[in-house]
């Protein structure tokens, strides 16, 4: 049923915590290193309303299969 969609899901691979900056850098064919450095120091500057959207992240995004299509 895969239509050749990539879809947004967290990473098993890739991950450190719940694997959101993991799958986002898979997503995006970027390093996840740099998405999570990216996603420390706007979280930073935010005071913290970077963790509110990462848990909110890991809850809404579903989680890698591991079914290849």
């Amino acid at each position: 049923m895969d239509n050749g969609t990539k879809r947004l899901m967290r990473s098993r691979a890739n991950r450190m915590i719940c694997g959101v900056c993991g799958g986002i850098g898979e997503y995006l064919n970027v390093d996840p290193t740099l998405v999570r450095l990216i996603w420390a120091l706007c979280s930073a500057a935010s005071v913290g309303m970077g963790l509110i959207v990462y848990i909110i992240a890991a809850v809404v995004i579903p989680e890698d299969d591991g079914i290849v299509g």
